[in-house]
């Protein structure tokens, strides 16, 4: 039975060798195709029979709903909004993520702590104090970024919502200007973050600027890989093919 890594110092008391299910992590910003791609994945793994779970930002029953709130008042300070989504995770992660990998189920995070860290760097917190308060978070089984041009993403969120998102556009971190060009530059910085978190994490960049049946096909492979491994062969199978090759393996 494989153990589970934690990014830090993790849960105490925690036998990461229960945890026999899998987290998949799918990462990108709000107009990637995000969302889409995590209901279509469910959908397929429930139907080829492996039960899911669903995890997300602001989902928590604890503050999900008081974030909410705080975040429409436009009002919170980089070192406020960082704490709630903090305890967001933290409560999801105890009561919803490990409970359902302990299960044996498929736990597909419709984002994780990357867009949490990467926000935390573009608004100008410790890169060190934001891994440290991160630490209790489990190593995903994979890690699929959707990549998708700033400028494309504002399209479809206008088209989606007819303007542009507060946060979204990083206007608590600048306050003024246009906010278009506030979101092209937002969402850049958060591109360039997400690069060069890269390497250190795992990421594998996914092109999101494609058709949904196109992303979605790449992206049922990639999973079907870590559910279903190549067999390694047995001891039996390695002697058997000894034998009939004299000793040596072909």
């Amino acid at each position: 039975m494989t153990e589970r890594n934690f990014y830090g110092r993790g849960l105490p008391a925690m036998d990461t060798r229960q945890l026999t299910g899998k987290l998949i992590v799918i990462e990108g910003s709000d107009g990637s195709g995000r969302s889409t791609q995590i209901s279509l994945i469910s959908n397929w793994l429930e139907r080829i029979g492996y039960p899911t779970v669903t995890v997300g930002l602001k989902r928590s029953t604890l503050v999900g709903e008081e974030l909410e709130s705080a975040k429409q008042g436009n009002v919170m300070s980089p070192i406020t909004h960082s704490l709630f989504y903090a305890t967001d995770f933290a409560d999801q992660l105890e009561n919803r993520i490990i409970p359902g990998l302990r299960s044996g189920f498929v736990v597909l995070a419709d984002r994780y702590i990357y867009t949490l860290m990467a926000r935390d760097i573009v608004r100008g917190e410790n890169e060190q104090w934001i891994k440290g308060v991160y630490g209790i978070a489990l190593v995903p089984d994979a890690v699929f970024y959707l990549q998708v041009p700033p400028k494309v993403l504002a399209e479809r969120n206008l088209r989606k919502n007819l303007v542009l998102d507060y946060w979204e556009s990083g206007m608590d971190i600048r306050r003024s200007g246009d906010r278009y060009e506030c979101f092209i530059q937002y969402q850049t910085k958060l591109r360039q973050t997400f690069t060069a978190m890269k390497d250190t994490y795992g990421f594998q960049i996914i092109n999101g600027n494609r058709l949904t049946r196109t992303i979605t096909n790449e992206l049922q492979a990639k999973i079907e890989g870590i559910l279903r491994p190549a067999q390694t062969p047995s001891v039996k199978q390695t002697s058997a093919k000894k034998v009939k090759t004299g000793g040596k393996t072909a």
